[in-house]
């Protein structure tokens, strides 16, 4: 696999596996697969986060009843992953889309708890949206006369509607403003889960499917100015959202929604391979300051609450180590691997002809990104101890996925960045552009360090501007529809009713005996398919 990854990277070659299904009025219907450095490199980030959540869940699920039973749903979640990954026809892409979609919504819900149902309902729900839009695209597919993306060119009559349509699915999966309130309900979800889901698979499927589209056709102005919005937007709303929060989980969650816009932000002044190139970054470090969190909650005994973290790294250092060098990488500390994506990503910005409400956005997203991490460092590491009883949890089934995904998030940067040419960008700024990256990191540095552990809270951010009120929502305008529905239904059975008293046979089919599996309807069945093999046996 390495050897496959280094010769299709230096050699920039693309193997396309094709199956052809049938073909109808010339129109081809067929599964693809594309092999080439984008999705290879991406692959090989899933697998190497996915082992090390695994390795971590055998200890931290050690104590459920239906272990085995999560372990199967986060690898079918995984392999999901993977086939939206490798998918280069639109068959194939909706097998791995609506798989991730079923198997988040079951370890969402795994808990079965009111909150986590809750939250897999709103997960579902925005999830579905996706889904609707990209079924919907099948239809120009299908006037085009093909159904694969690696054939898509500009000369297509449809290919910036379906660029379109796609980019606001993309949006739908990727958390982005105005869909953004599910990515925090899915905090329901376990810690491994949590690893595994906000760093590298499902909120990065939909940056991951623009990215693909990006590499034959280039993204018009209208819909660059959309991601332009959509990416700063939320970066600000995440990152603002942040600074009223005390749990860890739901502080780490809006901090991935703070990445994610910076990479649609990324995609929006056009840079695709920049994108990919923090989507990777954040990937590892991102995985490794959810399995650092995970740790100390076992610690704990649960307690989420980073007011009443102190004096945790005394008790773990090595992990506390790397949950602060993970948290240094959300800022673009130097020398750490966020450092060469999200860093050059801000200063491609001021050399990029794009508006300046984005930019000051994104500025003002910076310094709150600023001040949350340090005020949940000085909360977590270096406050005075504030709980008084602690375990001592610690086995290889921890140490190990974070000593591996450690390496990734300090030296991944510098590595891909050597690696893979693409990524290399040359900024030419004034030194006071450049500067003014650094002076609003400390001016948020300084401010989270100054603050105290913060008792209020805000619904306007803790609901991410009425976002989760209008999700939920949602079902009442549609409850007199709903009623009218229910009605239509009743009517459509009463006639099959009255058929079963008529004719038993054919009642058995539409009513409750013709579940399977009737014995009578099992023998109906059996004779049906014997004469129609025999039948078209002895016509031929």
């Amino acid at each position: 696999m390495g050897l496959s990854t280094y010769w299709l990277m230096k050699l920039n070659e693309t193997t396309i596996v094709e199956l052809k299904l049938y073909e109808l009025n010339s129109c081809s219907f067929s599964l693809s697969l594309i092999f080439d450095k984008i999705s290879i490199s991406f692959s090989m980030v899933v697998t190497l986060i996915s082992g090390s959540v695994f390795i971590f869940s055998q200890k931290y699920m050690e104590e459920d009843p239906f272990s085995e039973r999560f372990i199967w749903i986060l690898l079918s979640f995984v392999i999901s992953m993977n086939l939206l990954i490798f998918s280069g026809s639109i068959f194939f892409l909706l097998i791995g889309w609506d798989g991730l979609g079923i198997t988040s919504f079951a370890l969402i819900i795994y808990y079965e708890s009111k909150e986590s149902q809750l939250a897999g309902f709103q997960t579902l729900m925005i999830n579905r949206l996706g889904d609707v839009i990209i079924v919907l695209s099948m239809f120009l597919f299908l006037i085009e006369g093909q159904f694969t993306f690696f054939s898509m060119s500009e000369k297509m009559f449809y290919s910036s509607s379906l660029v379109l349509l796609f980019c606001v699915a993309a949006l739908t999966k990727s958390a982005q403003f105005p869909f953004s309130s599910w990515l925090p309900a899915a905090m329901a979800a376990p810690t491994p889960v949590s690893a595994l889901v906000h760093s590298s698979t499902l909120v990065t499927a939909g940056i991951f499917l623009i990215i693909r589209l990006s590499h034959n056709l280039s993204l018009s102005q209208n819909i660059s100015t959309m991601l332009l919005l959509c990416g700063s937007v939320t970066c600000l709303l995440g990152s603002w959202g942040a600074t009223y929060e005390n749990d860890i989980k739901k502080i780490i969650a809006l901090s991935t929604l703070s990445q994610l816009g910076v990479m649609v932000f990324s995609l929006g002044m056009n840079f695709p391979y920049l994108s990919l190139f923090h989507l990777y970054t954040h990937a590892l470090f991102k995985a490794l300051l959810f399995l650092a969190a995970g740790h100390i909650l076992m610690v704990t005994f649960g307690v989420q609450d980073i007011r009443m973290m102190g004096g945790v790294g005394v008790m773990m250092p090595t992990t506390c180590i790397m949950f602060n060098v993970s948290s240094l990488c959300l800022i673009g500390a130097p020398f750490m691997s966020a450092f060469y994506s999200k860093h050059l990503i801000l200063e491609m910005m001021f050399m990029s002809p794009i508006n300046l409400f984005s930019v000051i956005v994104m500025m003002v997203a910076t310094m709150f990104t600023a001040k949350y991490v340090f005020r949940t460092l000085k909360a977590v590491s270096w406050d005075k101890t504030g709980i008084s009883l602690l375990s001592s949890c610690s086995s290889t089934y921890t140490t190990m996925p974070v000593a591996i995904l450690s390496l990734g998030a300090i030296t991944g940067g510098k590595l891909i960045a050597s690696i893979e040419l693409s990524t290399l960008e040359l900024p030419f700024l004034p030194s006071f552009e450049s500067s003014l990256i650094n002076l609003v990191t400390m001016l948020g540095i300084i401010y989270g360090l100054m603050e105290t552990s913060m008792s209020k809270k805000s619904f306007l951010m803790s609901t991410l501007f009425f976002l989760t009120p209008l999700v939920y929502g949602s079902v009442k305008p549609l409850s007199f529809l709903m009623d009218k529905m229910k009605i239509l239904d009743n009517g459509w059975v009463e006639p099959y009713y009255m058929l079963k008293k008529s004719t038993y046979w054919w009642g058995a089919l539409v009513t409750q005996e013709g579940v399977w599996p009737n014995s009578r309807l099992i023998i109906l069945c059996f004779f049906v398919i014997f004469f129609v093999i025999f039948g078209g046996l002895f016509s031929v």
